[in-house]
């Protein structure tokens, strides 16, 4: 996508927004080319060759707004007559290349996000097949999403977050060829995440804030996303073992608040990229694989509010990147020099309520005197013992360890 597409469309969704407090949404890789227009800003006529696709457009839209029942700002009061690039939310393209359609302009997104719209999604919406992006968050939608999503083609952002939306995962929403981005955040959707979610082709992933349960897929470590967002769900059982084959593209990923179980897996030191690991408010045991020294670009490392335990190693306290290190509400039982020495590189470190004594704002004694998970063996990718672990160890260890896919 060339710069001046992606600049055109960045001002049109100010300028919405701006001027119908709607929008907010920001296209990464969208659109079929060309100019973006519309919105229900000085849209312009579209020319005769193109009354076919934006008729369909027309009666796709209508159809839509006859089941959304309240729309407290008047977003739909312009949602009147068949030129629906002036309609509020609405945007426009006029392709411009060869490869895209010669006949005009055609409805290349929607952005109706803090909207405050109440209502369903309807099946016709999968008649936009120009779309690329779709963006919904912060309303009042409802129900489910529709199976006929899997026809939208050309979208490759799907927003449909902080809305009250129900039931199972929405499986269409894996059956859209091209989807990059997918948020399902703040909803209420419940019932296991499918497997097949980590073998497609997204780069954001956010399931977070909802009801899911069940044990997260095993094959979470096909995934070639830079951030996924399982926080606040219901999910137990362990961090997969694959999570230690995840794609080099991972930055962030979060597993906060759910009833997660066992080790952090040793795995996690081969992603040296990584930047946010939030595993808090669970319930993992054991000791800190040594593998978490390889993180060179952590940030923020957050293992509160578990039942970890040993000895706080150097190697982590060392990580020159780190703005916030969290172990408060764990069973550690110690932390040399190198961890004192946070507080003098401008770190937050939150070691409260732990077992290392001769420090403040401990636990008790009685409730030291049994460590969950002391006996636990968390070593889960073989290294040499006879070796000191350096970050190449595990590296080529896994080079040569035979997949977790593999039979």
């Amino acid at each position: 996508m060339e710069k001046s597409w992606l600049l055109a469309f960045l001002l049109q969704i100010i300028a919405t927004e701006a001027a119908f407090s709607v929008g907010g949404g920001v296209g990464v890789n969208v659109g079929v080319g060309g100019v973006w227009f519309g919105g229900g800003i000085n849209s312009p006529t579209p020319s005769g060759s193109a009354v076919s696709k934006l008729s369909n457009a027309y009666t796709v839209l209508q159809a839509w707004k006859s089941a959304i029942k309240e729309d407290p700002l008047g977003i739909l009061a312009t949602w009147v007559g068949p030129n629906v690039c002036a309609y509020r939310g609405v945007f426009c393209a006029d392709p411009q290349d060869e490869i895209a359609d010669p006949n005009g302009p055609v409805v290349a997104g929607i952005d109706l996000n803090k909207a405050n719209l109440q209502g369903t999604l309807v099946s016709e919406l999968s008649l936009l097949t120009d779309m690329s992006l779709l963006h919904l968050n912060s309303n009042r939608f409802t129900g489910t999403i529709p199976d006929t999503f899997r026809d939208l083609s050309s979208l490759t952002e799907l927003d449909l977050s902080n809305n009250h939306f129900a039931g199972p995962f929405p499986t269409s929403t894996l059956l859209i060829p091209n989807l990059l981005y997918l948020d399902l955040r703040f909803n209420s959707f419940s019932g296991p995440i499918p497997e097949e979610i980590f073998n497609k082709n997204l780069d954001a992933i956010f399931l977070n804030n909802n009801q899911f349960d069940g044990q997260v897929p095993g094959n979470l470590g096909n995934s070639p996303a830079s951030v996924i967002n399982l926080a606040n769900n219901r999910l137990s059982g362990e961090i997969p073992f694959s999570f230690g084959y995840m794609g080099p593209r991972l930055k962030e990923i979060l597993f906060l608040n759910n009833q997660l179980t066992g080790c952090i897996p040793q795995g996690i030191g081969l992603w040296q990229d990584l930047q946010v690991f939030d595993v808090s408010f669970n319930s993992l045991m054991g000791h800190l694989p040594d593998s978490i020294s390889c993180l060179n670009e952590i940030e923020v490392l957050n293992l509160g509010h578990n039942k970890l335990s040993g000895d706080l190693p150097d190697m982590v306290c060392s990580l020159k990147t780190l703005l916030n290190l969290t172990v408060a509400y764990n069973f550690f039982s110690g932390f040399s020099q190198e961890c004192a020495k946070l507080y003098f590189r401008n770190v937050g470190f939150d070691f409260s309520l732990n077992c290392i004594p001769g420090r403040q704002m401990q636990r008790p004694q009685p409730e030291c005197s049994v460590i969950p998970g002391s006996s636990l063996s968390c070593l889960r990718i073989p290294i040499p013992s006879a070796k000191p672990f350096v970050c190449g160890t595990l590296l080529e260890t896994q080079k040569t360890s035979p997949s977790p896919s593999s039979p």
